[in-house]
């Protein structure tokens, strides 16, 4: 059993909504790691979260909670001081469920392309070729350009014709 795991809590919910509240909930209201999920049939999820035992059972009371008040709570339960077993099981599972490292790529990016695409445009004709990139390219474009006047979340939210007109003022 490692240190980080003296206690083993888990929220099981139906739905996302419900489980993404709990996992918020636990994370913010004790000194826990919510390490991850599991999907069952019937649109039963849970959360596993892990810490001291102290923790974990004011973590998963509150993300209980949370889930019961935005969604619907199947069950919580807390495991002190897991068995060895137990634990060296969860961590071969977790580490097997542990998002790989990006590989490099060898085709471009969407935002390479549409930056190659844009970059061999000249001045009049950069909004008509802008306007055949598609609305992804446009916002990869628009990520990829220093100085670009919206952040992250008016990138994602603006419009085609927003984003063109803010490229091609750019480049002026």
């Amino acid at each position: 059993m490692t240190q980080s795991m003296t206690a083993l809590g888990l929220i099981e919910t139906i739905g996302v909504p419900a489980l993404i509240a709990a996992a918020d909930a636990a994370a913010k209201t004790a000194d826990v790691r919510v390490m991850t999920y599991e999907k069952a049939d019937a649109g039963l999820i849970t959360v596993y979260i892990v810490g001291d035992v102290a923790s974990v059972r004011a973590a998963v009371e509150a993300g209980g909670e949370e889930a019961r008040r935005v969604g619907k709570l199947v069950g919580t339960h807390v495991i002190p001081r897991p068995d060895l077993s137990v634990s060296a099981m969860l961590e071969s599972i977790w580490r097997k469920e542990a998002p790989a490292e990006p590989k490099p790529s060898v085709e471009p990016t969407a935002a390479e392309t549409a930056a190659d695409e844009a970059g061999s445009l000249s001045g009049g004709d950069s909004a008509e070729a802008l306007a055949k990139l598609s609305l992804q390219q446009l916002r990869e474009l628009a990520r990829t350009t220093p100085g670009f006047p919206l952040n992250a979340s008016g990138i994602n939210t603006a419009a085609k014709a927003e984003l063109i007109r803010l490229l091609t003022e750019k480049k002026d």
